[in-house]
């Protein structure tokens, strides 16, 4: 029959310390095994006692007798000697052989009452054996089935230690992964927080690149310029305490995933111990497998004690619960800094599109009115250039009555004699070529000074025009170009605003 293996034989590492036995392993009621062929004889003291063969004498034919033998036989049948005439040789020896080995009444009678007396004596001394070997045995089976009963108490205890602690272990096993679960999700939404962070930036950057489109007057560095800057500082902020707070949720993970691991190896080294001793606490004297294991009580594999054994989980569990604890602050404060990131930057995000929509309202003001003002500028280039017409005009007006006044007076200035008179049509024939000429020279200065200013509006309205210009660019660039990135909020995440 195959021997049992039982499931700590392959575990436990006792062959260095325990006896070594030579061969198969010794069966039940071997020590109890006699040398003696029928073993329910009790064991005397003469059966100790070596018996000694009687004296060999050869088989003569004066030792045999004749009419006893049978006829088949080829050789004589033995006889015993007789005390008196066995020794035909010798007859006085014989003689006095039978008369010393003789005994008298009183010898046989003490003989057999010395014997009676030993045989009382041996039943009584048997008897109290008996009694005694009865009670040991009683006292033995008491003890050991005592004995028994309390180890088996003792491992039903061990057994609920066990299962107490493996249920204290699993709870708090299947919080922690419940945790861990939560703080994975938590960081997955620091991530897409941390990605939803670039479009804005990359926005605020783009329209800064836009906004250094503008040329000449309309490079200012205005509230919308401050906002984006402000925005991009912000942007970045966000960014780096998201980092940093991913970095935290990483490392709380991998401690939620170390206290984990030494939950489940305490978990899995409770379950294989209490399959053991669970099989221990069922094994009795008619189960299978039992066996001798020799000088295994001399091993001590045992690495702690209760109070260490104890100890040991409660410390894995007390772990397992600050770092739930880390984990519960820790998810806390990322949802605080993701709602945080997203109020700062939607409000940034607000504050940059208000600039934005003032700046365009006061560009478009200041367009409005360059507009006007070159409206009236052409209109009053367009006054200036008939003003102008009207002054070359009177001064052409002015040659006639000049060729009159000069005719008249080179034509009297034909008079004979003393009709050379200065009178009064000479004084004002002259009096009317100086006003005429005064006339001309003030009309020559006041085309001269038109002519100025018709250049000078001419050159604002270049001015204004080269503005208006600038003007319509940087308010494309603003309502166009930057507002058409920023009408929606880049932002998608499950924060609620």
């Amino acid at each position: 029959m195959a021997f049992e293996v039982q499931p700590w034989s392959s575990t436990t590492h006792a062959t260095h310390n325990m006896e070594q036995i030579s061969g198969p392993p010794a069966r039940t009621g071997t020590c109890y095994q006699t040398p003696r062929s029928h073993p329910w004889r009790p064991t005397m003291g003469y059966e100790a006692v070596q018996v000694t063969p009687l004296h060999e004498q050869p088989i003569t034919n004066a030792l045999v007798a004749s009419s006893y033998s049978p006829s088949a036989m080829c050789c004589d049948p033995v006889t015993f000697p007789n005390l008196v005439t066995g020794f035909e040789r010798n007859p006085q020896h014989a003689a006095r052989a039978a008369l010393y080995t003789r005994y008298t009444p009183n010898e046989w009678t003490t003989s057999n009452v010395t014997t009676f007396a030993e045989a009382d004596k041996n039943r009584n001394y048997a008897e109290k054996v008996r009694s005694e070997a009865v009670r040991l045995m009683r006292e033995t089976d008491e003890k050991t089935s005592q004995g028994q009963r309390d180890a088996a108490r003792r491992l039903g205890e061990r057994i609920t230690d066990i299962t107490f602690w493996r249920n204290e272990l699993t709870t708090e096993l299947e919080k922690l992964i419940a945790e861990s679960a939560q703080l994975t999700d938590t960081k997955r939404n620091v991530q897409k927080a941390l990605q939803d962070l670039e479009p804005p930036l990359h926005i605020a950057q783009e329209c800064l690149y836009h906004r250094e489109g503008r040329k000449s007057i309309e490079l200012v560095h205005d509230h919308v310029e401050k906002s984006l800057l402000v925005e991009v500082d912000n942007l970045r902020s966000c960014q780096e305490k998201l980092s940093q707070l991913l970095a935290r949720i990483t490392k709380q993970l991998a401690d939620c995933r170390a206290a984990q691991h030494s939950l489940e190896d305490d978990i899995s080294h409770k379950e294989s111990a209490l399959g053991i001793d669970s099989l221990c606490h069922q094994l009795n004297n008619y189960s299978r497998g039992i066996n001798y294991y020799g000088g295994i009580e001399k091993y001590d594999p045992t690495v702690s004690t209760p109070g260490t054994w104890s100890g040991s989980s409660s410390t894995r569990i007390n772990n397992s619960h600050s770092e739930r604890s880390k984990s519960c602050q820790l998810r806390s404060d990322a949802e605080s800094l993701i709602n945080a990131v997203a109020t700062s930057v939607w409000d940034c995000w607000s504050n940059t599109n208000n600039a934005f929509n003032n700046r365009s309202s006061e560009m478009l003001e200041a367009k409005s009115k360059m507009q006007l003002h070159l409206h009236k500028t052409q209109q009053e280039i367009f006054d200036v250039e008939k003003h102008i017409e009207l002054l070359r005009k009177a001064v052409n007006d002015k040659s006639n009555p000049m060729k009159v006044a000069q005719t008249r007076l080179e034509a009297r200035a034909h008079r004979p004699g003393i009709e050379m008179c200065r009178d009064n049509a000479h004084l004002r024939l002259v009096e009317e070529v100086c006003t005429i000429q005064d006339s001309v020279a003030t009309l020559h200065r006041k085309l001269q000074e038109a002519e100025a200013q018709h250049q000078q509006l001419l050159k604002t309205k270049s001015q204004l025009e080269n503005n208006l210009k600038l003007k319509v660019d940087a308010l494309f660039i603003d309502r166009e170009k930057c507002m058409g990135l920023r009408r929606s909020f880049p932002v998608n995440n499950t924060i609620k605003y």
